[in-house]
């Protein structure tokens, strides 16, 4: 005993003596930037500056997912940070770090409360994002209605504006995507409808939609015609068919690539509930299992520098979740998109409807049944109330067998997302 005893001593005296192991590099699971080139670039490019190193590993959501619950059932694990869009992240609050000592100055308030998770702590702070704007031909700026503030509109101000250049060239020149492949489904669920209701579920048939569809009726009137043909608005705007446009960023970008000096973008149109739009959001959070809090919080805070946000927005095409001043060596688009982004996101009156959530291989019907009261309202022009209410049959069955509860900006639900 007294041999063991005086053995263990010396080994003691010694462990000062042996070098202390390097930190682990730090583990970066994502169900983002999964594609080789990607995954390459966000190691190469954007965590190369992050001291002790990043394993970044870019899965398929099954695998991400199998991995996490693995580590929250174990109680300890290797995964210093997470990222994902906000529907991953939805169903992990109990495993997830509050971050609310994360320095989150320049991201929007509207934008952080998506982070909460239906809480009152900050399970997972922005990242980076994508979504869709408005765009215009320099030549429709001196139609705008006076006193209207470009990045500050309202949804009576853009339709006055598509009259005014309407009645200046003769030819409704508003665009909007309504060909086969166009995201005109998107603009209902994530701008219209929420700007209006405040929900795009919930209130589907409301008063409030009612409005909301007359509105659109309105614009439609100075919207041309070709516009049902139209699946991206970067050609119609580079023709010149279109001066005032909606769509997605990536669907726009050619045109100001091409000719930078012509075109202007802008932030999507407020209404009563707020200036709602469509975020493409991805979060960063920290599992309670992290092996190293303090190496996860580092990462999390580098991740969100204007440097690292840039990188990101080279590694992956999606944008910063903040305002950034970007290179002169950006693309054209790139240089107009980001600050327009920034604006909308960062508004005071910001409403953000997410994609939808939940629906499992329902979602194509989901949004169908917006494309059919696009197309009963405004090219058939049936009433209203009449279309509104049968299309609230079809939503409430299908979100019923879905089991689908609401997704913001709808209030959260106990079950599938009730159609009032």
């Amino acid at each position: 005993m007294k041999r063991f005893l005086k053995l263990t001593a010396l080994m003691a005296a010694a462990l000062p003596l042996i070098p202390a192991a390097a930190q682990a590099e730090a583990l970066f699971w994502s169900t983002q930037a999964k594609p080789v080139e990607e995954s390459q670039a966000m190691r190469e490019q954007v965590m190369a500056g992050f001291a002790g190193g990043v394993d970044y590993q870019g899965m398929d959501n099954g695998p991400w997912l199998t991995r996490i619950q693995a580590e929250l059932q174990a109680g300890s694990g290797s995964i210093a940070v997470l990222g994902g869009l906000h529907g991953d992240l939805t169903g992990l609050e109990d495993g997830l770090m509050d971050l609310s000592a994360v320095d989150t100055n320049g991201i929007g308030d509207a934008m952080l409360a998506l982070g909460s998770l239906g809480t009152d702590q900050q399970l997972y702070v922005p990242w980076m994002q994508a979504t869709y704007l408005m765009a215009a031909n320099r030549q429709a700026l001196e139609h705008l209605p006076a006193g209207a503030d470009l990045n500050a509109l309202t949804y009576d101000q853009l339709i006055a504006w598509a009259a005014a250049v309407h009645e200046a060239t003769g030819e409704p020149r508003f665009g909007f995507p309504a060909g086969p492949q166009g995201l005109r489904h998107r603009f209902f669920q994530g701008f219209l409808l929420p700007a209006y209701t405040g929900s795009t579920v919930t209130e589907f048939r409301s008063a409030e939609a009612v409005e909301a569809w007359g509105v659109f009726a309105e614009l439609w009137s100075h919207t041309t015609p070709a516009s049902t043909n139209y699946s991206f608005m970067q050609e119609p705007l580079l023709t010149g068919d279109v001066w005032i446009a909606f769509d997605h960023v990536a669907r726009l970008a050619d045109a100001f690539n091409q000719r930078p000096d012509d075109f202007v973008a802008f932030p999507a149109p407020a209404g009563p509930k707020g200036r709602a739009y469509m975020p493409v959001l991805a979060g960063l959070a920290v599992l309670k299992t992290a092996p190293d809090a303090a190496q996860s919080m580092a990462l999390v805070d580098y991740m969100l520098r204007p440097e690292t946000q840039i990188a990101t927005l080279r590694a992956t095409n999606f944008f910063p979740v903040k305002a950034v001043d970007m290179p002169d060596d950006m693309p054209a688009s790139v240089q107009a998109f980001a600050p327009a982004i920034a604006t909308m996101t960062g508004a005071s009156d910001a409403l953000p409807a997410l994609l939808p959530m939940g629906l499992g291989d329902k979602g194509g019907q989901f949004s169908q049944i917006y494309t059919d009261t696009f197309e009963q309202i405004i090219l058939a022009g049936r009433p209203v109330q009449d279309v509104l209410d049968t299309q609230a049959e079809a939503l409430r069955a299908l979100m019923v067998e879905a089991g689908a509860p609401c997704w913001a900006p709808d209030a959260a639900s106990d079950g599938p997302c009730p159609v009032n």
